[in-house]
């Protein structure tokens, strides 16, 4: 349902936590799963005003960018500045089994939901099976899918 495109990323997350290289800002950490006929994202961006988040969708690719700013004001001494500020983005290519015609999107205490309804055509169904037998061997016949 969701594949991703950069086999890299954990790879640069986990030298970025290592080195603590300033240069490359911090990806969105997310988690997905399915929950009946929904597929759920959630991605953390704490401390991003929600006007800041742009979410887009084109074809199957669900783009996320959102902007934090410095929170120490200019004109004074930073003692430490751990905290990345500056521009994220992050791109999810779905399967063709969901709808991203549809897609819910919800911020709350720092944390982006999306909501992606999965496609009726994708949805598990019982196939009635056919025979040219007699109607009452046919229905012995007949098989859950």
């Amino acid at each position: 349902m969701l594949m991703r495109t950069d086999p890299f990323r954990e790879l640069d997350r986990l030298t970025q936590q290592v080195l603590g290289t300033g240069s490359h800002l911090a990806a969105m950490p997310m988690d997905a799963w399915k929950k009946g006929d929904q597929f759920i994202v959630k991605l953390d961006l704490p401390g991003v005003d929600p006007a800041r988040i742009d979410l887009d969708v084109e074809s199957s690719v669900i783009t996320v960018r959102a902007e934090r700013g410095p929170e120490v004001p200019e004109g004074v001494e930073a003692v430490a500045t751990e905290r990345r500020w500056g521009s994220f983005s992050r791109q999810l290519v779905l399967g063709e089994a969901l709808d991203t015609e549809n897609v819910q999107a919800e911020f709350d205490g720092g944390v982006l939901t999306l909501r992606v309804p999965i496609t009726p055509q994708a949805k598990p169904r019982k196939i009635a099976i056919t025979s040219s037998q007699t109607p009452a061997s046919a229905e012995k016949q007949q098989v859950e899918a």
